[in-house]
């Protein structure tokens, strides 16, 4: 038998010998929160152990995971934008949204408080920013944060700042956002899971701290849903029904509540509401 043969032969003993390995796989494309704060790898194994499919996933801002469900690049998504998801849901690029959990967004800035916005509402605190000219670093990548953040800014009937001195667009991810807001000694909107790992990585010595939290408007719901089968024909369709089951499980909804960081609870179940 040639050498040529002899892989072919071997390939095809391999995939007959594991006939579900590629079929247990699903790809999801996630927010850079639920990685940076730790959740998926901690959820990952107890996913494969529940389930046994292996969960891959790319963490990019919100906006750009929903482009990758409505181009068919996945079979999952796991994101929080409730109003671009929306959208999507309702034009049939995605389907079988299910709430799952939340946590909320907290205004961060530097423990000596520049611009005075400690303890006032989300809306009080980006007026002071804005007129006082305070450094703001924003997302500024269509993610669910900055998302959330275009939306604070337009609640309060103030302009989207754009190209103001102040206002600085990072285009990056949650982590490296926070490390330039440090650096600038500015202010910044981040999810609470994803601050509590900022936190925790600077032992207890952030160069950012929490200075408004609590306001109703802060609330971050985070949702699963699957790229429509219909419109995208190589999506798992039965793998991805049994991944949007398990996370609204009671055994799903328990592994979130259980997960901390310094003894912090970062995420919240609310399957079903």
């Amino acid at each position: 038998m040639s050498a040529k043969r002899l892989v072919l032969a071997l390939a095809l003993t391999l995939a007959m010998a594991c006939p579900a390995l590629a079929a247990d796989t699903l790809m999801m494309a996630t927010t850079t929160s639920t990685q940076d704060s730790g959740l998926l790898d901690y959820m990952a194994p107890i996913f494969l152990k529940a389930t046994g499919i292996e969960l891959k996933w790319v963490a990019v801002g919100t906006g750009k995971a929903l482009e990758h469900g409505k181009n068919c690049d996945v079979d999952v998504l796991m994101v929080h934008a409730p109003k671009a998801e929306k959208e999507l849901i309702d034009s049939g690029a995605l389907v079988d949204r299910r709430q799952f959990m939340y946590n909320d967004f907290v205004l961060v800035g530097p423990a000596g408080d520049p611009a005075g916005v400690k303890g006032k509402t989300a809306a009080e605190a980006l007026k002071l920013i804005s007129e006082k000219k305070a450094p703001f670093v924003s997302r500024g990548d269509d993610s669910g944060t900055h998302k959330a953040e275009q939306g604070l800014w337009k609640a309060v009937d103030l302009p989207l700042p754009d190209k103001e001195s102040w206002y600085i667009s990072a285009g990056q991810g949650m982590m490296a956002t926070l490390a330039m807001a440090g650096e600038r000694g500015g202010y910044c909107l981040v999810d609470r899971g994803t601050y509590i790992s900022y936190e925790a990585k600077a032992k207890g010595k952030p160069a950012l701290v929490i200075l408004v939290e609590g306001d109703k408007k802060l609330a971050n719901q985070y949702s699963v849903m699957m790229a429509n089968p219909e419109k995208c024909p190589k999506v798992k369709k039965d793998l991805a029904k049994k991944f949007l089951d398990y996370w609204v499980s009671p055994e799903a909804q328990k592994a979130i509540a259980d997960y901390k960081l310094e003894g912090k609870q970062l995420f919240f179940p609310n399957a079903g509401k």
